[in-house]
């Protein structure tokens, strides 16, 4: 019976030392782990706040640049007006000129697509008529 018991004994005595053994360890040494995780965190999260702040830096630079752009665009339209205005040898040639810059400029922003009149599907098969015969017949295409 002395023998069983330390057959039990040790092995208890081993894994109960094997415990408080590990949670002096864990208790001494928790921030190695935790610590470089809340670093590369950190570190995520500035790059993260970086991009947003370069997006937004670009994107407002685009709508300044389209800005001055549409500006470049009507100071171009005015000018090309004042010199259609002044240079033309004619009231009908300044007319027609006129008229076609004005038509350009509303003509682009108003062209539009148009949505298709019926909602069927594109068929994947050639139509044929009711008493046709079909493509896969034998005398299709064949004349009489």
């Amino acid at each position: 019976m002395e023998h069983s018991l330390l057959v039990w004994l040790l092995p208890t005595l081993a894994l109960v030392a094997g415990v408080a053994i590990g949670f002096l360890v864990a208790r001494l040494v928790p921030s190695a782990a935790p610590s470089s995780t809340q670093r590369q965190l950190d570190d995520i999260q500035e790059r993260f706040d970086s991009y947003q702040n370069e997006v937004v830096t670009h994107f407002n630079s685009t709508a300044t640049l389209v800005k001055k752009l549409t500006q470049s665009y009507q100071e171009v339209q005015e000018h090309l007006a004042e010199g259609a205005n002044r240079l033309a040898l004619d009231d009908l040639t300044r007319q027609r000129l006129l008229a076609a810059l004005h038509a350009d400029a509303a003509q682009s922003p108003r062209e539009r697509l148009t949505p298709p009149r019926s909602q069927e599907p594109p068929r994947d098969y050639a139509p044929k008529a009711p008493n046709a015969p079909g493509m896969l017949d034998e005398h299709y295409g064949l004349k009489k």
